[in-house]
């Protein structure tokens, strides 16, 4: 029962395919009604409607979490609808260009943090001013062990680097409302939004021979370690980056 989010209300970003979609059907799975927000309306429904099958609420909302505007009033229709905001994934990302440092232009780099970083900055700061009210909550950012070593995506690197700092202030700083926030940094996964990465065999291959299970992730693979964080198994647990890699950080 330590692992239940039987009654919990969660809100994930990114959630119309890949690993936010994985995670938000996994959340229902666990017992929590999920809004999922991106800016691809058709994917959020085929969402929704999995994790309606699944006996659960689903909220799909159309969202840019890199502009104030969308944020707030993404915020103010979860709370509507749910009442409440238990749980909050920062899984929305962007990373438009595959450009090395001495490359990479002034457009790409502000288009890169101001989704990684600043909007997942200010989304969890809406969300948790309603956690405060209602005594507590979880919040768990989607990362990438690019944060943790550099990577060829140089932006992309910085903003997730940003983006696990930020979560430590987080749980620093919320703590006494009672809010938990940690960090779920996976390794390269199968998803849409990587596969110029896997897609490439010579950049593949140099990523499996850094991780001694010998593979890439699947995004399911993923969904266990969240559960885990949001729920009370980890009561005690924040501030941590929880690295799901099949071990390329060792």
């Amino acid at each position: 029962m330590d692992f239940s989010l039987e009654g919990k209300k969660a809100l994930v970003t990114g959630g119309g395919r890949g690993i936010g979609r994985a995670i938000a059907l996994g959340l229902a799975e666990a017992g929590a009604d999920v809004a999922i927000a991106s800016r691809k309306v058709p994917n959020l429904e085929k969402v929704a409607e999995e994790i309606r099958a699944l006996g659960r609420k689903a909220l799909p909302v159309e969202a840019h979490v890199g502009r104030m505007e969308d944020i707030q009033n993404l915020v103010t229709k979860v709370k509507g609808e749910f009442g409440r905001i238990d749980i909050l994934v920062n899984n929305a990302a962007t990373n438009p260009a595959v450009e090395q440092a001495i490359d990479i232009s002034e457009r790409a780099w502000d288009s890169v943090m101001n989704l990684n970083l600043k909007g997942l900055f200010f989304l969890s700061q809406a969300v948790a001013r309603v956690m405060k009210e209602q005594g507590g909550g979880n919040i768990v950012t989607i990362a990438s062990v690019a944060g943790i070593h550099p990577d060829i995506l140089a932006a992309y690197s910085v903003s997730k680097a940003g983006a696990i700092m930020a979560t430590k202030i987080m749980a620093q700083q919320w703590a006494p409302f009672g809010i938990r926030a940690n960090v779920v940094a996976p390794g390269l996964t199968k998803t849409q939004f990587s596969e110029f990465l896997w897609g490439s065999e010579q950049i593949l291959q140099v990523a499996v021979s850094r991780a001694p299970m010998g593979r890439i992730a699947q995004p399911e693979e993923m969904v266990g370690a969240v559960i885990f964080l949001c729920s009370d198994a980890a009561s005690y647990i924040t501030g941590q980056v929880l690295c799901v890699d099949g071990g390329s950080t060792i």
